[in-house]
């Protein structure tokens, strides 16, 4: 049976919008466009470098969501 994956875009969107953070400020701050914050909520994965500096301007730690599913499933 496989595992269920992780979805780290939804999980960043919805951080976002539990801050009330609009697309833009976040778009702003990340340094890139809109577009690119909307390609982001439907990622199933990311790359590290991104994942720590979203993780930063959030102020809350993505990384534990795979920490978690790893601690699950060994």
């Amino acid at each position: 049976m496989p595992e269920p994956s992780i979805h780290i875009g939804k999980l960043i969107e919805t951080e976002l919008r539990r801050q009330e953070r609009s697309v833009s400020w976040f778009a702003r701050n990340l340094y890139c466009e809109r577009a690119n914050i909307y390609n982001i909520f439907k990622r199933q994965s990311i790359d590290t470098e991104l994942l720590m500096r979203i993780s930063r301007l959030l102020k809350h730690n993505f990384f534990n969501y795979y920490y978690r599913h790893l601690e699950k499933y060994e």
